[in-house]
């Protein structure tokens, strides 16, 4: 029987797309990274996987693609690993590789928070499938929050929820503090909903409510990817796309291919509105950073842009291609 990915990804035509994107994280402990590290490098580049794995004491964190074959290979490489074999994965395709590379790196977390004293193996908040978070977030006495950073929020989010307008997720734990009062103000106490792209940030905030002495705090299992995936358009409550970090830029419901850019000056999301103003060039500038950016800096931009199209003409990567914005872990 076909899962819900499958026929969504049938309906929209994912299904010809040949590249399988994976996003992953398990929060698990691990001893000695080194010895994971070489052993995970040498699995996704001997299958021709790219992208990008974190390691940390606390778990395995990143997103990866190629074709499914190769997947599959990684994917049982690491649920091998020690306490991944439940690992949380969610999956889309591309029409072409979204990643330019393979890196795995050693961090001090797969998700940055710079909370010592939070940990999501010992305490964390309540999952809430995705069939049951329209539920949650459409209670008045529950506080919605997006974990997700300025610029992922501005592609889209759901209805009602509270935008930190955080530029990095190490920033949510001083805001959540500036605003505890006014978020908890009342005889009684809300419940507080949480979410993020895959799950791993709302994952963390929750133990790091916890930590901060809440108790009635939750989060959207999987993500909003997970969202996107099972929920049905019709009765969705979110709104506009979701950002992911590869060359993708975003995707709609049912996890097809949606319809942001990369501004190639700035790296901002940049949408079909933005495209049609006289501020835009393409690999040159955006409305959102055109008055930032000197004369000087455009000719540079608009050189390493004409150069970039000279080597795709010529099937290479340039080198000096621009890169989405780096994830948070």
């Amino acid at each position: 029987m076909a899962t819900s990915f499958e026929r969504q990804r049938d309906a929209t035509g994912e299904a010809d797309l040949p590249i399988r994107v994976v996003a992953l994280y398990r929060f698990t402990p691990f001893a000695d990274l080194e010895a994971l590290r070489a052993p995970l490098a040498l699995a996704c580049c001997s299958q021709g996987v790219k992208g990008t794995l974190l390691l940390a004491h606390e778990g395995i964190n990143g997103t990866i693609a190629g074709p499914d074959a190769a997947i599959e290979a990684v994917l049982a490489h690491i649920r091998a690993l020690p306490g991944c074999a439940s690992l949380d994965v969610r999956e889309s395709r591309a029409q072409t590789m979204p990643f330019h590379r393979m890196k795995v790196r050693i961090k001090r977390e797969i998700v940055t928070m710079g909370e010592p004293a939070v940990d999501p193996l010992a305490d964390v908040g309540h999952y809430v499938a995705p069939a049951d978070w329209n539920a949650l977030i459409a209670d008045p006495s529950t506080i919605l929050i997006d974990t997700r950073n300025d610029y992922e929020v501005a592609v889209g989010t759901f209805a009602g929820a509270i935008d930190p307008r955080t530029q990095t997720f190490r920033d949510f734990p001083a805001w959540f503090r500036a605003h505890r009062e006014e978020l908890l103000a009342g005889d009684q106490a809300p419940k507080i909903a949480m979410f993020c792209t895959g799950g791993i940030r709302c994952e963390k905030a929750t133990a790091f409510l916890k930590a901060e002495g809440l108790d009635d705090v939750h989060h959207l299992k999987g993500g909003i990817l997970a969202y996107l995936e099972q929920v049905p358009v019709e009765e969705s409550l979110w709104q506009g796309e979701c950002f992911v970090f590869d060359q993708r830029v975003a995707v709609a419901h049912g996890l097809a291919p949606g319809s942001h850019e990369l501004c190639h000056a700035c790296r901002a999301p940049i949408h079909p509105e933005d495209r049609a103003s006289p501020l835009y060039q393409e690999g040159v500038s955006c409305p959102a950073c055109h008055a930032e950016r000197s004369d000087e800096q455009r000719a540079g931009y608009a050189e390493r842009h004409r150069q970039t199209r000279l080597a795709e003409a010529r099937g290479m990567a340039h080198v000096g291609a621009t890169h989405p914005p780096k994830a948070d872990g």
